[in-house]
């Protein structure tokens, strides 16, 4: 398996409720490397901007309304197959359908509010690491 990147977001219900470290030793603990962070608060629109390929759908507005209620902390992950480690980890969308030692089956509070973002495909990654991240701001 090649090494890749991938884009996290801790989203706003975790980092509300302190669950920063505790997220990212999952993420360390499966093997993969934390090569770009921050924290930053989010616009209505800037959230709408990522999400845009939701814009259609009608969870939208309450979507974007919530990525930009607190803040967020944005990370890109490399690794061995780092896009569907991330997404193991992570855990099924619906929180009760997460395997147990997930993100989600152990912090997320709802379907909407399931504590982390990840990338979904290679051409995802790019465009969601480029649009939080200069390549200087990438170190590994």
């Amino acid at each position: 398996m090649a090494v890749e990147r991938t884009l996290s977001i801790i989203k706003p219900d975790a980092t509300r409720r302190n669950l920063t470290g505790k997220i990212n030793a999952k993420f360390e603990d499966a093997g993969l490397r934390i090569v770009a962070q921050k924290r930053i608060q989010l616009t209505p629109a800037q959230a709408g901007e990522f999400y845009a390929v939701h814009k259609e759908r009608p969870f939208f507005g309450e979507l974007t309304e919530f990525m930009a209620s607190a803040p967020v902390v944005v990370q890109v992950l490399e690794g061995e197959g780092a896009i569907a480690k991330n997404r193991e980890v992570m855990g099924a969308t619906n929180p009760a359908d997460a395997a147990p030692g997930t993100i989600r089956a152990e912090f997320a509070e709802s379907v909407g509010e399931n504590s982390v973002h990840g990338s979904d495909a290679p051409e995802t990654a790019a465009e969601e690491i480029a649009f939080y991240f200069s390549g200087l701001e990438l170190v590994g």
